[in-house]
């Protein structure tokens, strides 16, 4: 059975000789986007290169690659809410969070059902509008490396079509990530989530 699992990049180094002494002898594959690692009993991992590509092809590259610092950027979009925040060497160093109201839905039908849809369009597009004032404001001349998205897709990808930030999806890596409304823990945590490894485990029964 596979299992996915979430390493900090200081656990990284150690969670790799970790698995070679639970499984065995480790063979190592390494690509420009992951590193598989089949061991001895038939247990495979995949490690996931975050911010690809990985430059240098080896095991000591992959660590590197991960503890290298980056100023990173995060931004969370979804309708009730809008994060930005920049962080380095894991320190959040500039942020801002909002929320705007955007009306739910209605059973309603007929002129009051598209009355509501209307107004419903119109406080979204103000609250995409107000989270597009703050990445203008955070993220765009932070001389950003990376940047991580997460909330609702649509709604970033309107963010990220205002022309003021027109050098950021260029810069944008996966993860995507789930968030509710964000909130500053909201945010504070979606920067440590960016920058944990992903790795896919299988182990023999």
């Amino acid at each position: 059975m596979i299992r996915t699992i979430s390493v900090a990049p200081s656990r990284l180094d150690r969670w790799l000789d970790g698995f070679g002494e639970r499984h065995g002898a480790v063979r190592y594959d390494v690509t420009p986007t992951s590193v598989t690692l089949s061991a001895e009993d038939g247990s495979i991992a995949v490690v996931t290169v975050p911010f690809e590509p990985l430059d240098v092809l080896t095991r000591e590259g992959l660590v590197a690659h991960v503890l290298a610092e980056r100023r990173l950027g995060v931004l969370l979009v979804r309708r009730g809410g809008y994060g930005a925040g920049v962080f380095a060497g894991g320190k959040l160093l500039d942020s801002k969070v909002g929320s705007r109201h955007v009306q739910g839905t209605t059973k309603a039908g007929g002129w009051s059902q598209q009355r509501y849809a209307r107004r419903r369009d119109n406080q979204a597009r103000e609250a995409f509008a107000a989270a597009t004032e703050v990445a203008v404001r955070i993220l765009a001349p932070a001389r950003l490396d990376v940047l991580v998205c997460g909330g609702d897709r649509r709604a970033v990808d309107t963010v990220l079509e205002d022309p003021r930030l027109k050098d950021l999806p260029a810069i944008v890596r996966p993860p995507f990530l789930g968030v509710p409304d964000p909130k500053q823990k909201v945010l504070e945590q979606a920067g440590l989530d960016a920058l944990a490894i992903r790795i896919d485990v299988d182990q023999p029964d």
